[in-house]
Order: structure tokens, then C-alpha cells, then sequence
């Protein structure tokens, strides 16, 4: 059994820039990211992105914002924007939740991305740049995802990043009118090492092509 009788609470997820090579991911403040990120992730053109969550989708700049606001007055959320290191431009959205700053463990999720950013590298990154920022600088000993059980998308992204499937919360929660069963994964401090190498090696600039496809499949670099 660990030995956690010097544990001490981790500081809260979320507060800090984090830079990559494609991305960086920035602390949401409305009135500098708000008009890019309703364009990325907002209105009747990205409603299909919030079919599978318990919020949105968001038919107005004031109703996303409204939104987040709530989110992280209520529960404690920590938003980030995805921006292009490129080109600047906000493309997405992910949040620290459910943050236990004394067991050292939080939940990314309302992760919503905006069709430049869907199936892409830069997707991978944020996704790296965040669980990198929870367990080496912050030293959080647990990282969950959670997702309706029929959301086949979700499912098959957990588990392509590595994450655990833990089981199902049945009748979870009543979301939009139905029932949702919750998928639970997770990815503790002991898993971390192995998977922070082989997403540094997916998204090495070598393991592209000169069309941008990936030559080797994430999961094959962790054997």
C-alpha cells in the first residue's frame, strides 16, 4: 500500500498558460476569448457538438457565457481555450472538473471542439498539455473522463489517450429529456509515465507525413 502519510493538497489545475508546439491553452477570460470562442463552439451552426452533454448547445454569445460563469462560480470549474499557435485563432474549449485539490484528482471535461480542431493533432496536444500540467507539475495522483455510455466518440477517445474504463453509473443522471448511464475512466500518477512517452512520441513531427496524416496510431506507441 502507498505511503501517503506526507501528503499534502495539490494546488488548483487550470490557473496557468500552457504552451505546446501547435496549441496553447489559456485560463478563459470573456472579454479577450469569449467572440472566438462562441464562433469555434457557439450557435445553431456547432449545436451538434453539445448533443452528448448535459449543457448546451448555446444559441448566443451571452447564453455560453452565462454558462461558464455559473459553472465555475457553482462547481469550480477551470476553463481553458484551445488557440492555434499558428495562427492565433480559438478553436475549442476544455475544463478542469470536479477538482479534489485534498486527493489530488480532477476530471477534464465539457470538452467541446470546433471543427478545425476535431480529429486533430492539435486536439492530441491539448489534451497532453493539461493531464501533463495535473500530474508533473502539479503532482495529482488521478485524472478521470466521463461520458455518456452511448456517446461512441467519447468512449473511443478515453480509451485511445489511455484512460481506464472503470465501469458504468447507471440511470446517472436525467439529461435533456433521457436517461444517461455514465462511462467512468481514469488515468492515475502510476499510468502517467508511460503514456506522457508515447503521446511525446505520437506527436513528434516525425511521426507525420508530408500530407499531415499520422504514420503510427497512438496506441501502437504504447505497445
Amino acid at each position: 500500500m502507498t505511503d501517503l502519510s506526507s501528503w499534502t493538497p495539490r494546488p488548483t489545475p487550470g490557473l496557468a498558460v500552457l504552451a505546446g508546439t501547435r496549441v496553447r491553452l489559456e485560463p478563459l477570460d470573456w472579454e479577450r476569448h469569449g467572440a472566438g470562442l462562441f464562433a469555434a463552439v457557439g450557435g445553431e451552426a456547432n449545436a451538434g457538438i453539445w448533443t452528448w452533454m448535459p449543457v448546451g448547445p448555446f444559441p448566443t454569445p451571452e447564453s455560453l457565457s452565462s454558462f461558464l460563469a455559473r459553472a465555475a462560480k457553482a462547481e469550480g470549474w477551470k476553463t481553458l481555450v484551445i488557440v492555434s499557435q499558428t495562427t492565433g485563432e480559438i478553436a475549442g474549449t476544455a475544463s478542469y472538473m470536479r477538482i479534489r485539490e485534498a486527493h489530488g484528482s480532477a476530471e477534464i471535461g465539457c470538452v467541446a471542439l470546433g471543427p478545425k480542431l476535431r480529429r486533430t493533432p492539435e486536439a492530441t496536444e491539448a489534451f497532453a498539455l493539461m493531464a501533463r500540467s495535473l500530474f508533473i507539475d502539479l503532482g495529482y495522483r488521478r485524472y478521470e473522463w466521463k461520458c455518456h455510455r452511448e456517446n461512441e466518440a467519447s468512449n473511443r477517445s478515453a480509451i485511445r489517450f489511455g484512460f481506464v474504463f472503470e465501469g458504468v453509473f447507471r440511470n446517472d443522471m436525467v439529461m435533456k429529456g433521457r436517461s444517461r448511464d455514465t462511462a467512468w475512466y481514469s488515468i492515475t500518477d502510476e499510468d502517467w509515465p508511460k503514456l506522457d512517452k508515447a503521446l511525446t512520441e505520437w506527436l513528434a513531427a516525425s511521426n507525420f507525413g508530408p500530407d499531415g496524416g499520422q504514420l503510427r496510431t497512438l496506441e501502437s506507441f504504447r505497445g
